[in-house]
């Protein structure tokens, strides 16, 4: 019997196909899926090596998205073509749940074969992997541990260590990742920053497309932001702007400023386990990340580890500490708290826009959604941080089914306005131009720290001796829509409650590391604060000066040895000290170019030069002298060395 195991998202190309990571821990790989808002994507393509010709029997990984709500025919349908031919089977119809298909028996000769991922609909048809054997009796293993070991045993997977010991690695990508990073390295220390998407950003990326919210520079350390600011889109209006405004290249450069031996930058890897340090079981060793597209595994080991998922996913794995959802109002004497505590979250938009055509458009009848009618429909053209789903799910693990919600409800409406409602003749011309594929998260687990920020601390002004970056927002608590949620089973709008703040109120360093986790700072979303204290803190530009202190406090123990505990302990006067100086900003070309460099006709104006200095003995070279003139001459402007006035001062 010969046997292949493909992945699908390690094809050669993916076409319109996107690979989905938001559920490795739940299901053991990322997969891809055909997101054409519509509209069928390219074909996602590769080549794999026949090792013997014969009737091969193929399986696919695959299931029906919409297959949870019992409506319609399938949503994500695909084939799977070899060598330019269909199987017979239509795909993702299998159900609501990941499982096999089978797609198809088909002769192959021994050699190269092309294989094709061809979706139908462009309504997020996904695949995880295709199993090929010889065996017509055989059925691919489905269970999580015999799955995982398939997966391992077919792909060859190793984990490689990462030769170098880091001051810092940080997991997650994200603004408070990307900044942590940044900080850590301009204050000295040899920095990993792990991301499991393509692009930094998370909310801010193009792929989610959430503008930043707070103020950078703010009392009382007006200095904290430089980072921030250096990396943040010009642009900040809502997430319906084209994706080259949200300016992800620019956030990557940043680090090439840097040298090359102080930071490695680790795209398109997920941490999917920790190891802890031998006989300390409250302090990680190592992470272990898989590579989204080849699998590869590799161990990343540092002195200090920063948890900067948005999920607490390291934090968890580590047994750490953590809250979910609404504390009760007696728990820590909140006004804004529920009477009884609950599991509800702020929830995940899927933010999505229009645009409008010279022509009709036309969008399918889909008959898998929600029955909207002129009663239950919304009349808009984008959705932004209002279109939000799972308040009442869990944001780790059911990040699948809460993104599909939001995508299922929006194609469902819009159906309605473009086919069967009253005002269809108004949306002719418009067309879906762009939805995200991930989901913007608002809110999951927090980790409990040595200090658990409230809403009393926020408006009491209690002050604290730890005092580091401020939050500028104020409390901002989303809830279900009270009209959406009376009228669908399960929302998927929002409204919000705000109540502003005094003035920016600075986050205790205690709320940035895990209380029981020795070696693990908190960025992000999951800092150590109740539901409401969170709803102020939770916005990307504070999350991100946030990150900067917890970059600066790595270094700090990365120079004295010591544990992020320490610093308030007995090292807060050097922390403070480098929030006071703030992020260094590096010196940029353009601003350094020394006389030396003979390509530059730099005006120096007068100076006193030593005269046997190399820099007095190029402004005498008569050949420079000579081609400086003659661009003088050219832009019509005397140079005022070589043709002001001999002051003696050259």
């Amino acid at each position: 019997m010969a046997r292949l195991w493909l992945e699908a998202e390690a094809f050669d190309t993916l076409g319109g196909w996107v690979i989905d990571q938001q559920s490795v821990d739940q299901m053991g790989s990322a997969y891809v899926m055909a997101h054409g808002l519509g509209v069928p994507v390219a074909d996602a393509e590769t080549v794999c090596c026949v090792p013997q010709s014969g009737d091969w029997t193929v399986w696919v990984r695959t299931r029906d998205w919409t297959a949870v709500w019992g409506r319609g025919e399938p949503a994500g349908r695909f084939n799977v073509l070899l060598n330019g031919v269909p199987l017979p089977q239509v795909l993702g119809t299998n159900g609501p749940s990941w499982g096999w298909q089978k797609a198809g028996i088909c002769h192959l000769e021994e050699g190269d074969t092309r294989i094709c991922l061809h979706d139908l609909s462009g309504f997020n048809g996904r695949c995880d992997a295709l199993y090929l054997t010889t065996d017509p009796s055989e059925t691919p293993p489905d269970g999580c541990l015999e799955l995982a070991e398939l997966r391992r045993e077919a792909s060859g997977t190793v984990t490689h260590d990462d030769p170098v010991i880091y001051d810092l690695a940080i997991a997650g990508g994200g603004m408070a990742g990307v900044c942590a990073a940044i900080a850590a390295m301009r204050t000295g220390s040899r920095v990993v920053l792990i991301q499991d998407r393509s692009v930094l950003g998370g909310c801010n990326s193009s792929e989610i497309r959430v503008p930043l919210g707070g103020f950078a520079h703010a009392d009382p350390f007006p200095n904290l932001g430089r980072v921030v600011t250096e990396i943040e889109p010009v642009f900040g209006r809502p997430g319906v702007l084209p994706p080259e405004m949200y300016e992800d290249v620019r956030k990557a450069n940043v680090f090439k400023l840097h040298p090359d031996n102080q930071y490695r930058l680790a795209l398109n890897e997920r941490v999917v386990a920790v190891e802890k340090q031998p006989g300390n079981p409250k302090a990680v060793a190592a992470f272990i990340t898989r590579h989204a597209h080849t699998g590869a595994e590799t161990r990343y080991r540092a002195r200090c580890f920063a948890d900067c998922t948005g999920d607490a996913v390291i934090a968890r794995m580590m047994g750490a500490d953590v809250m979910y959802g609404r504390e009760s109002r007696a728990a820590y004497d909140e006004c804004l708290a529920p009477e009884e505590g609950d599991n509800q979250v702020m929830g995940m938009s899927v933010l999505w826009r229009s645009a409008k055509t010279d022509a009709p458009t036309e969008f399918a009848d889909v008959d898998w959604g929600i029955p909207f009618s002129e009663d239950n429909a919304y009349y808009v053209r984008s959705g932004d941080w209002e279109w939000e789903t799972g308040q009442y799910r869990d944001q780790a693990t059911e990040a699948e089914y809460i993104r599909d919600y939001g995508l299922m409800t929006l194609f469902a409406n819009w159906s309605f306005l473009k086919n069967r409602s009253k005002r269809k003749a108004e949306w002719a011309n418009d067309t879906l131009a762009w939805a995200t594929p991930i989901g913007g998260k608002r809110e999951s687990y927090r980790v409990v720290g040595d200090y658990v920020l409230t809403q009393k601390d926020i408006e009491d002004r209690v002050e604290h001796p730890d005092a580091t970056g401020a939050m500028t927002w104020n409390l901002d608590l989303h809830f279900p829509d009270p009209h959406n949620e009376a009228t669908f089973d399960e929302p998927f709008r929002s409204c919000a409650y705000h109540r502003g703040i005094l003035a920016p109120y600075p986050v205790p360093y205690r709320c940035l590391y895990a209380r029981d986790v020795e070696n693990l700072f908190l960025g992000g979303r999951h800092i150590s604060t109740t539901h409401v204290a969170f709803s102020c803190v939770r916005v990307m530009r504070t999350l991100g000066i946030l990150g900067e202190v917890i970059g600066m406090a790595a270094s700090v123990c990365a120079r004295e040895g010591v544990s992020p505990r320490d610093i308030y302990d007995t090292h807060f006067g050097e922390l403070k000290a480098m929030m006071e100086q703030g992020v260094p900003i590096p010196t940029y070309h353009a601003y350094g170019c020394g006389l030396s460099e003979t390509y530059h006709f730099k005006e120096i104006g007068h100076i006193n030069l030593d005269p046997t200095s190399p820099s007095a003995k190029l402004l005498t070279d008569p050949d420079l002298q000579q081609r400086i003139k003659a661009l003088n001459v050219e832009h019509q402007r005397p140079h005022p060395v070589l043709d002001g006035p001999d002051t003696g001062s050259r």
